[in-house]
């Protein structure tokens, strides 16, 4: 996964997004080939591109772009099994045509690269979606609901809807998001699913590549200890779980984290 280390150390990294997001989705499916993804997505943005005239507009390009994603593949954003992890990784969802609004997007994203079509990602708060900018026009695609073009007031509304949040007083949440912001926000997702579904050994792995990504983030310190105490690795949980209250002396946690502590301590105690 170097290349996925790599973007996730440094927002200049020229690693594209689709090469990082599928090394991600090797903690899902090890071994996964990602040429025949890569394949899958040069091939879409070719149809796509083919019914393209020279001087497509932005709009004929998002026009486009939905015809053959949502009306005639049906990709679509799974609502009924939303927190599959296999909607979290980019190889299933380019298989199945389902996704969450992050991995649809990136499907975009990764289309509109290969045509040279700018189009970055919006992280709104509890959603994702994608915007197409050139220098005539902008507009704001929601792919998790078939493409569907947003105006301001969309967008205000769907902000209100996801996460109770007036974006009309932070406008800043509508800035291009970068390719390391939005592989953190995967993992996020992933470290979620695998720790609601008891997948230790995937959690971990996510965990290990956050705080790699955020060394500083103090969160992630205690998610990763808590699963090395279940998982018996006493010593490792000790560490992290340490390194939780140093960065975070304040927390809400502290107490119950101390008793974490001091249990292993008792442990350590009785092999002696």
């Amino acid at each position: 996964m170097q290349r996925l280390r790599d973007a996730l150390s440094d927002d200049r990294s020229h690693v594209p997004l689709d090469i990082a997001a599928l090394e991600l989705a090797n903690i899902e499916f090890p071994g996964l080939d990602l040429e025949a993804s890569t394949f899958r997505l040069d091939n879409l943005a070719q149809q796509i591109g083919s019914q393209l005239t020279a001087g497509a507009s932005g709009l004929d390009f998002i026009r486009a772009s939905n015809d053959l994603l949502f009306d005639v593949l049906q990709f679509r954003g799974d609502k009924e099994n939303y927190y599959d992890p296999r909607n979290s990784c980019l190889n299933s969802v380019l298989m199945r045509r389902l996704g969450i609004p992050i991995t649809l997007s990136v499907v975009y994203m990764e289309i509109a690269r290969r045509l040279s079509r700018r189009v970055y990602g919006v992280g709104l708060p509890g959603h994702f979606i994608v915007a197409y900018e050139d220098a005539s026009a902008r507009y704001w695609i929601d792919p998790f609901h078939a493409g569907r073009i947003l105006s301001f007031s969309d967008l205000c509304e769907l902000a209100r809807e996801t996460a109770g949040v007036d974006i009309r007083s932070n406008p800043a949440v509508l800035a291009p998001v970068s390719t390391r912001q939005i592989l953190v926000r995967m993992l996020s997702n992933l470290k979620v699913i695998y720790l609601r579904g008891d997948a230790l050994d995937k959690a971990r792995q996510v965990l290990d590549l956050l705080i790699e990504a955020m060394p500083a983030y103090a969160e992630e310190y205690r998610h990763r200890g808590l699963v090395h105490l279940r998982q018996l690795n006493h010593r490792a949980a000790k560490s992290d779980l340490e390194t939780y209250l140093r960065l975070e002396p304040g927390s809400p946690e502290r107490e119950q984290i101390e008793k974490q502590l001091l249990m292993i301590e008792r442990w350590k105690a009785g092999l002696n």
